[in-house]
């Protein structure tokens, strides 16, 4: 048995300000040809599909496209709800979906969905746990069981009456750690203060593979068989040094697995540069690299440069950050330097978000960003109600 296992597609992101769905529909062709060249009996989505819980039409779309091309394949999907998702959204045609082979656990409902796929070496039962906070799991456990997002999880994995003499595989999105040791992260993900959310490997100690999204960094949390597969694009700065990729996941008979990842190659890299203007923007040191990667300049100066945005991008076509190493520059120099674009056919969100992002020199936190889709929701709501 042979999957794809991918995670935090983020269809529909943006950063400082740029549309990455060029960006994603490319790689997401790289993986249809990387499943072509594979042939897996499955692909897994360990969640955050998308990157908002009212994700715009055209990432709709796209992600409509990149299903419709597996099932074309003949390949199974199996894919659940993350953090960024709505539940509710994921599960419209989930039950028609499911009849061409493509399955999507949205909301849970007391534990994980149940599928399985046959091989020449038996069943391989595979379970899809959705995003999963303690509210989420208490109206269907006792109380004293779900104080805290492990507790959540393994009442939800316990619920199951799992036969580990079987090969099992389950798919998540949680923040899973080894024994307390954080694995490696970056600025992009939404993680709670203090370490709250916090899940141990040993949670899924009776399955053989689980197939985790959540962090972005491809790596192994405790045991090779515990993954996250990385999300496919870089998705912030944090994350430049990363070498994203899909992972490949064969499984023989019991015990028997081999795990290997296929590299991806972005559409536009993500990459920092440091310097003096002048050196920066110096034809032959700039085309050392592709000069349309979506760049952060920082600038060494040590003062305030009199229309570096321009001078940068004329160099740089997809500048998306600029910084000055002084602390003497004006805080206003501080900031993202996309353009603004179209204000008519941007969504109240988007420019809320740029105008906090310029305001305090940093991206809208999560749980504010969620109250603003819901009042913009409701304005929306009220607004067509009094029409």
């Amino acid at each position: 048995m042979k999957f794809l296992h991918l995670a935090d597609l983020h269809i529909g992101k943006r950063v400082c300000d740029f549309s990455l769905l060029d960006d994603q529909e490319y790689i997401l062709g790289q993986i249809l040809k990387i499943a072509d060249s594979v042939k897996p009996d499955a692909v897994l989505i360990a969640g955050d599909l998308y990157d908002r819980s009212v994700p715009p039409g055209e990432a709709v779309e796209l992600l409509d496209c990149f299903l419709t091309e597996l099932c074309g394949r003949k390949i199974h999907v199996f894919a659940i709800s993350g953090n960024h998702d709505s539940p509710e959204r994921l599960d419209f045609g989930s039950r028609i979906m499911k009849k061409s082979g493509v399955t999507i656990a949205g909301t849970f409902r007391g534990k994980p969905e149940k599928a399985v796929l046959t091989d020449d070496f038996g069943p391989v039962y595979i379970y899809l746990l959705p995003f999963l906070k303690p509210a989420e799991a208490s109206p269907f456990f006792r109380p004293e069981q779900v104080n805290s997002y492990e507790d959540a999880v393994r009442a939800a994995v316990g619920a199951l009456q799992l036969d580990t003499g079987a090969r099992n595989v389950i798919v998540a999105h949680q923040f899973v750690t080894a024994c307390g040791t954080e694995p490696e992260r970056c600025d992009s993900e939404t993680l709670s203060v203090g370490g709250t959310d916090q899940v141990d490997f040993s949670v899924f100690d009776g399955f053989d593979y689980a197939a985790l999204g959540h962090l972005h960094g491809p790596q192994r949390i405790g045991r090779p068989e515990v993954r996250y597969a990385g999300s496919p694009l870089k998705y912030s700065f944090s994350e430049t040094h990363q070498q994203k990729s899909v992972t490949v996941v064969e499984m023989r008979e019991k015990g028997s697995m081999e795990i290997s990842v296929i590299p991806l190659a972005p559409l536009h890299d993500m990459r920092e540069i440091r310097g003096p203007i002048e050196e920066l923007t110096n034809q032959e040191i700039a085309s050392k690299g592709k000069r349309d990667d979506y760049i952060h300049a920082t600038l060494t100066d040590g003062h305030a440069v009199a229309g570096a945005a321009d001078r940068l991008r004329a160099v740089y076509p997809n500048l998306m950050c600029i910084d000055f190493s002084s602390s003497a520059v004006p805080a206003e120099e501080h900031s993202c330097t996309a353009a603004s674009g179209d204000v008519e056919h941007r969504t109240p969100q988007d420019l809320f978000e740029e105008f906090y992002r310029n305001q305090n020199g940093h991206e809208l936190p999560e749980n504010e960003r969620a109250e603003l889709e819901k009042a913009v929701c409701t304005a929306e709501k009220e607004e067509g109600e009094g029409q």
